[in-house]
């Protein structure tokens, strides 16, 4: 059997080796391929009679529809399936291209079921199970992904998940199609037990990918706790909802006794109606509530934004930047994280609501998406030239401030606010800055 993901963030994909482990302990041979990488494994991929393709996100779905014919032409008669989130979300399209199971949620037992000969057909699983320790046998050295740079210097990174899913229903989430607002824990000596064997590997860092980690507050606090007990030097980062950071304040000091590097929020926007749209369960005065919070903690927090929406405007776009430089955010933003566009998948809740389905053009197959226009179509222009600019000044190593300044002239007409800008290097950040 082979387990191949074509991309996950620039991280060692867990998707890959926690089903690795589970089939390894039922008897099943494994080689384990991430795309991102490494070379397709050819003699074991025409080798295999099943062939599984993780799909946790939209850029690694679009990679996979460019590389599914190459494996199909090496191996025709292998048994294809396709899991993770964006799996059942594309079900109907991974069918007619020939993929014959399809599974979401919790994928590591129907995967063992499937091997097994008990094939679950379409399945999304969100019954609890005793994880296993991730077998990490077979993927690239953690040297090979996204590093922690802090003050300068780089800190080799590993990653792990200490839940899945979310008790939260925002619009634009391609978790909540799969999850339905529930979420379910990995237990945490399996976590340890995780990290533990990539500190070994060298990890100074550890990543969580949990879509919200403070889903779980008692889970998360004795994670960390237990963490920072045995490796006070590690440190880490995660990923918390606005409306958590405030409901959790007594926990931010937690995080900062512990090791956390930084704390990444969806944020999305900084507009009430929009945030509205999007049900993301808080408002613009809750965003600088909790960063009044984790400034006051000492902890930096690492916004993450969807500026161009169907309900964006020149007016608006302009507003959104001269806030963030306005509360010193400009150097603590990823660029990218100005110029990310709404994106809508099959399955998506935004498809509820009637001024999306009047936006919307006919779903794309190759996109995998439903396309949309701006109204204003300079808007779309606008888009496309800050996306261009932040390619181009990124590969010119250009900082994070100078890289805002350029989208505030592409966007603005007035100066530039005599605000402060941190030097970058005062800020922890890892080297792979996309979210989608």
């Amino acid at each position: 059997m082979v387990l191949i993901s074509t991309y996950e963030l620039g991280r060692q994909p867990f998707g890959l080796a926690s089903p690795a482990a589970w089939l390894r302990a039922a008897g099943h041979e494994v080689t384990v391929a991430d795309l991102a990488c490494a070379p397709m494994p050819g003699a074991a991929v025409e080798a295999a009679d099943l062939i599984a393709f993780f799909l946790p996100m939209h850029t690694a779905t679009r990679l996979f529809l460019r590389m599914v014919d190459r494996v199909r032409a090496a191996n025709p008669e292998a048994q294809l399936c396709a899991y993770g989130l964006y799996a059942p979300l594309n079900a109907a399209m991974l069918r007619r291209i020939g993929v014959e199971t399809i599974i979401g949620g919790e994928f590591e037992q129907p995967l063992v079921d499937l091997a097994n000969g008990t094939a679950p057909g379409t399945a999304v699983s969100l019954a609890r199970q005793q994880f296993r320790i991730p077998d990490r046998t077979g993927l690239p050295a953690l040297g090979a992904y996204a590093q922690l740079v802090t003050d300068g210097s780089v800190h080799r990174a590993g990653y792990t998940e200490a839940s899945r899913g979310c008790k939260h229903l925002c619009r634009h989430c391609p978790v909540v199609p799969v999850y339905g607002g529930q979420f379910r824990i990995v237990q945490r000596e399996i976590v340890l037990a995780d990290i533990r064997q990539q500190v070994a590997a060298g990890a100074e860092h550890i990543t969580f990918g949990d879509p919200d980690f403070f889903n779980g507050p008692g889970h998360a606090r004795a994670l960390v706790e237990a963490l920072h007990g045995e490796w006070p030097a590690l440190t880490y980062d995660v990923t918390i909802k606005v409306e958590h950071l405030l409901q959790h304040r007594d926990l931010l000091a937690v995080l900062k006794a512990t090791g956390c590097a930084f704390v990444t929020s969806a944020v999305e926007s900084l507009d009430d109606a929009v945030l509205g749209k999007l049900a993301k369960g808080h408002t613009r005065a809750d965003f600088l509530e909790a960063l009044r919070l984790t400034r006051a903690a000492e902890l930096t927090l690492a916004p993450t934004f969807l500026p161009f929406t169907p309900w964006t405007t020149m007016e608006s776009y302009g507003e959104f930047l001269r806030a963030l430089a306005e509360l010193e955010l400009a150097d603590q933003v990823a660029p990218i994280q100005l110029a990310i566009r709404l994106l809508i998948p099959e399955g998506s809740l935004l498809l509820e609501l009637e001024e999306i389905r009047q936006t919307i053009e006919p779903f794309d197959p190759r996109a995998l998406c439903y396309p949309w226009r701006n109204r204003d179509a300079r808007l779309d222009r606008l888009c496309a030239a800050i996306q261009e600019t932040i390619k181009r000044e990124e590969r010119r190593r250009t900082g994070r401030g100078e890289i805002f300044r350029k989208i505030w002239g592409l966007a603005r007409q007035d100066a530039f606010p005599d605000v402060p800008m941190a030097a970058r290097v005062t800020i922890p950040y890892l080297t792979e800055p996309w979210y989608c």
